[in-house]
């Protein structure tokens, strides 16, 4: 936990998008101290003209290298989540090729309730965790 959700134009290697998952999986620790092993990340891939990802105004150019971050989380401190905002996109920048104008991050917070990792418990209720 946190879970987190890429939605990337299709076209990304192999190799590309490992990178991608690594580079937020650091940021992630780094941001919100989560354990290393606390890593829950999908991908999804999109073909041209099935994702749409304009600027909200901001004029912000956008490329077939656009990067949309879904974050599912617990609730997490205005300091943390623009601490991930900046490091994931310097990252992303440095090792993955993603300009900073093609990285877009939006957090969906819930409560420990809406979580259960295994065995049909709410492992954070339970204080399993």
């Amino acid at each position: 936990m946190p879970l987190v959700k890429f939605h990337v134009y299709s076209g990304w290697s192999q190799e590309g998008l490992i990178a991608l998952l690594d580079v937020a999986h650091r940021s992630m620790v780094q941001s919100f101290q989560v354990p290393e092993r606390d890593r829950y990340q999908i991908v999804d891939q999109h073909p041209p003209g099935t994702m749409i990802a304009l600027d909200t105004g901001l004029d912000i150019p956008r490329t077939d290298r656009f990067v949309m971050v879904e974050v599912i989380s617990r609730p997490r401190t205005v300091e943390q989540k623009r601490t991930f905002y900046a490091d994931l996109s310097r990252h992303l920048h440095q090792e993955c090729g993603v300009l900073p104008s093609d990285l877009m991050v939006s957090f969906v917070e819930n409560t420990d309730a809406d979580w259960s990792f295994g065995h049909g418990r709410a492992q954070f209720l339970t204080k399993e965790l």
